[in-house]
Formats: C-alpha cells, sequence, structure tokens
C-alpha cells in the first residue's frame, strides 16, 4: 500500500493506493418505501424541501431549519380477509427547528407542514392520509455559545430570527454546523444492486405491484452473500381488502418467490440464492404478515429518522459506513447530509476513474469552512492511481456544495 499525506487550507488530506479490496463476504439490509423509518427519512426530507423552497421563493434564501428528529407512532388496525380500516391515527411527531419569521414577515410553519405531511401519505400510504394526528414540536432556539453583552444581540441568537437574509452567515462563508463524518463507498456488488432492485420491485411502482394489488410496500429484506451463493430473508406484507382467504394469502406468497428467483436469474445468473419469505407467518393459526394498508405503521410499529436505510439506499455492516441520519436536515450547510452525499458521489467517480475499489471519508469541525473538511482520508484498491487527478477529484467535490444544495431543494431528491 502507498499512502500520501498533503495539507490544503485547513484540510489535512490523505490518499491511500493499492489497499485490500472488500471482502466477499456481504452483509445487505432494504428496506422498502413503506418501511415505518423509510417513511420517516422521506417525510423529513419532503419537509426540509417544502420550508427551503418557501423561504427561497418569499426571501431569497434558505431559511435555518431541521426536521431530521421526525418520529411516526403506529396506529391500530382492524385486518380481516377481503376487508380492514384505521382504529386507531398514526402519530407525526414534527420535531425540530424552523425560522418562523423573516424580519416583520411570519411564515406559515405549522400550516406549512401540515399540508405537507398530509401531501405525503396522500402519495405514499393514501389508507392512512385522513387517519394521521399531527404532532408540532417546531421550536426556534438558537444553539449553545452566545454570550449576551450590553447593547448587543450574538449573531448566534439571530440563526432562526432574522431580521433579513443578511442576518444568515451562510451568504457569506459556508462554515460546518457540527463535528461529524460522511462515508462512501463504490462500485456495489452484484448481490447489493440486486438487494436494492427487488424491494423495490414490491414495494415501489413497478410491473408487479401494478398488476398485484395485494402487495404492500413495507418490504424489508436482509442478505447473506457468501461468494458463491446467496441467502435471503424477505418480509412483503399483503393488503387485507384484495387478500379474500387464507388459502389466497398462500397462493400469493408463492407469487412473490417465482418473481424473487426470476430477478436473482436474470440478475446473479449461476448463483444459488435461498429464499425465505415471511417467517413469521404461522399458517395453522392464521397469523400473517396481512395488513390493511400494506405497512406496519398502521398497527404499532414506529419509524425515526436516521433508523432506515443510507444515502446509497443500503445498510450494510460490513462496509464502511455511519449512522447520521441526512434526512431533514438543512441542505445549506449541515454536514450529516452533504459530507455523505458528497463522500458517496465522490467514491463513485474514483471507482470510475480508477476501475477498483473507493472508499472515502469526510470529517467536519463545527464552525470551520464546510469546504475545508478537517480531514479527508481516500482509500483505492487500485495501486497504480496517480494522485494528482485524485487531488483534482477531491477539489472538484469540495466546491461543488451550492451546487448540490440546489438540487436537494430543487430536485426534490429522496435520499435513502
Amino acid at each position: 500500500m502507498n499512502r500520501t499525506a498533503r495539507t490544503s487550507g485547513r484540510s489535512r488530506i490523505v490518499i491511500e493506493t493499492g489497499t485490500s479490496q472488500p471482502d466477499a463476504t456481504t452483509i445487505v439490509e432494504r428496506k422498502g418505501l413503506g418501511h415505518p423509518d423509510t417513511l420517516a427519512d422521506h417525510l423529513a426530507e419532503r419537509l426540509s424541501q417544502a420550508y427551503s423552497r418557501y423561504t427561497l421563493e418569499h426571501f431569497g434564501a434558505v431559511l435555518h431549519h431541521n426536521f431530521d428528529k421526525l418520529a411516526l407512532l403506529g396506529g391500530a388496525s382492524e385486518v380481516r380477509y377481503g376487508a380492514g380500516g384505521m382504529t386507531t391515527p398514526v402519530r407525526v411527531l414534527v420535531n425540530g427547528r424552523a425560522a418562523p419569521a423573516c424580519g416583520d414577515e411570519t411564515i406559515p410553519v405549522d400550516d406549512l407542514v401540515e399540508s405537507t405531511v398530509r401531501q405525503f401519505f396522500a402519495e405514499r400510504l393514501p389508507e392512512v392520509a385522513d387517519q394521521l394526528d399531527i404532532r408540532f414540536h417546531i421550536t426556534s432556539n438558537s444553539s449553545p455559545g452566545a454570550v449576551l453583552t450590553e447593547g448587543q444581540t450574538p449573531e448566534r441568537n439571530r440563526w432562526f430570527a432574522p431580521r433579513s437574509v443578511k442576518d444568515l452567515r451562510e451568504r457569506r462563508i459556508l462554515l460546518a454546523n457540527d463535528t461529524s463524518l460522511g462515508t462512501g463507498w463504490a462500485p456495489e456488488s452484484p448481490f447489493e444492486s440486486f438487494v436494492r432492485e427487488l424491494v423495490d420491485n414490491f414495494s415501489g411502482h413497478s410491473v408487479f405491484t401494478d398488476t398485484h394489488q395485494w402487495c404492500g410496500t413495507d418490504v424489508k429484506l436482509m442478505g447473506y452473500f457468501e461468494g458463491d451463493r446467496a441467502d435471503v430473508v424477505l418480509c412483503v406484507p399483503q393488503k387485507s381488502p384484495y387478500v379474500p382467504s387464507r388459502a389466497a394469502y398462500v397462493e400469493n406468497k408463492q407469487t412473490i418467490l417465482a418473481e424473487c428467483r426470476r430477478l436473482a436469474g436474470l440478475r446473479l445468473p449461476g448463483t444459488p440464492v435461498d429464499f425465505r419469505l415471511n417467517v413469521r407467518d404461522v399458517p395453522e393459526k392464521d397469523e400473517f404478515y396481512l395488513t390493511y394498508t400494506g405497512s406496519s405503521i398502521e398497527s404499532g410499529d414506529e419509524g425515526v429518522v436516521g433508523r432506515g436505510n443510507r444515502v446509497n439506499g443500503l445498510i450494510t455492516p460490513l462496509r464502511p459506513m455511519n449512522m447520521e441520519g441526512a434526512n431533514g436536515k438543512n441542505p445549506v450547510y449541515h454536514v450529516g447530509k452533504l459530507y455523505n452525499l458528497a463522500a458517496m458521489r465522490l467514491a463513485r467517480r474514483l471507482h470510475e476513474e480508477t476501475g477498483g475499489h473507493a472508499e472515502v471519508h469526510l470529517v467536519s469541525a463545527t464552525g470551520e469552512r464546510l469546504d475545508q473538511p478537517w480531514r479527508i482520508l481516500v482509500r483505492l484498491s487500485e495501486p497504480s492511481a496517480q494522485v494528482d487527478k485524485i487531488q483534482a477529484l477531491i477539489d472538484e467535490t469540495l466546491t461543488s456544495f451550492p451546487a448540490l444544495t440546489d438540487e436537494l431543494v430543487h430536485n426534490g431528491v429522496l435520499l435513502s
């Protein structure tokens, strides 16, 4: 292994080439679109986008906010063959901070949040869209560290109470909001890509879900790959209004397994894959993964931002990863969002450039320049990678944060 260390501004950059390739054994998990944690992640990001767009339109800047502590508390439902319904609403705990005004102009934060929440569920889980209990826990308190002196209001105290956009420090210089870590790697293995595609095939818009209305979206997959074979445990709910009997449920399971084998044959040709589906089912007791809405959020399960898929859409404990909840964070300077996305994209570009495995870690120090991470670690399996080209790609990534912010706000990107 070769190791090059250099300093750029306040960043210490370490580039390692000729590092080892990842082990062939892979463990990978993915949670589908209707999983409570995915619902919480995507709703938090929708709220950040809605608030960002509103403040951009009215004031010309994204005002300070974060919705990354959002949580969903499951309701209660009644399920029977061929029917069902909600009996207790799903609680949406909108936890976070947002500037309620800019100067003398009030921002209708509660109305904006409520309309966004209801629209989100109308699209993602329409059966509960009118069964929501939305609880607001949104403050405008500033972070610690501001000392009051006579006749002066500290700049920090104006973060959530700006007199105008001129009070936004990030319009002058982008500083990291936290000491945190962004991690990315590439490429995905064929098995990891297969896991994503299989879960999306059952939980998103696909030919399969269009032709099988009984297929719910709270899909979860855990896969284990040993190099020459794979084992998959898969949970796919069925929606009770479209399942008239026990026999229909059992037949639908065989349809799901047949689809699993079909996709495995296409994406992992020659690799034996053993599938286990809905392993908690007890047919003789009519205990099945049968739901009214297609998601366990209807019956007591909870969803919390940051517990689900990482920004690349996977949970991979044998790969480098961190536990930052990126969804719902401010897209202008929150490193828990921006550094994870930047590290992932840089790793993919480095893989394309070198042809080998790439791993990127960006580490921030709170209050220091966003485009000058405290530490940058790049690991490449290709021993002949040219350090100057790698440095150029790093530099390009570190100057792209404003463009990344625009993409997050305007393109409706939902992370994970």
